[in-house]
């Protein structure tokens, strides 16, 4: 996180040193940028789920923890950022929202008779799957796509939803 500067972002995207400080004056207004940015690419990758709902979380899963491996560990950086910056707590969640209000449609969709309480299980589910695959012990061997399709198959059927 202490990388994320002013000066880094320029020289990153080949900017003149001081291009970065005209849209973010300060670093929290800098990490704000960042974490929008964050959001407006989750929402450009997001599709629409589509098939068997443990196959959708599960091919999320993976994606998250393979060819998303980057934003990922950057959203957990920002995370606790956010509980370090008060600051910053606002942007990181307008994001974690968005996510949660999508994951309730889908599972509301699903058949789910309490898409809030669900959406709060499934969520933790996924964010310690991919934690774990990506920071935790598990990164030592993370789960394949087969593993995580059996494991989104069991919390779907948990939650007794249209697997």
């Amino acid at each position: 996180m202490r990388g994320l500067t002013h000066r880094a972002v320029d020289r990153f995207a080949g900017l003149p040193a001081g291009s970065t400080s005209y849209y973010a004056r300060t670093r929290a207004a800098l990490l704000e940028l960042a974490i929008a940015r964050m959001v407006e690419l989750d929402n450009l990758d997001a599709s629409p789920p589509s098939g068997r709902l443990a196959e959708y979380l599960a091919r999320a899963a993976y994606d998250a923890i393979t060819r998303g491996r980057t934003r990922m560990l950057a959203r957990y950086e920002f995370a606790l950022e956010a509980t370090r910056r008060p600051e910053l707590r606002a942007a990181y969640d307008r994001g974690g929202l968005e996510i949660r209000r999508r994951c309730a449609e889908v599972l509301a969709a699903a058949g789910s008779p309490d898409p809030s309480r669900h959406t709060r299980l499934l969520i933790g589910w996924l964010d310690g799957t991919i934690f774990d695959a990506l920071a935790g012990t598990g990164s030592v061997s993370p789960p394949g796509l087969a593993e995580l399709t059996a494991s989104a198959q069991e919390v779907v059927t948990a939650l007794a939803l249209d697997a």
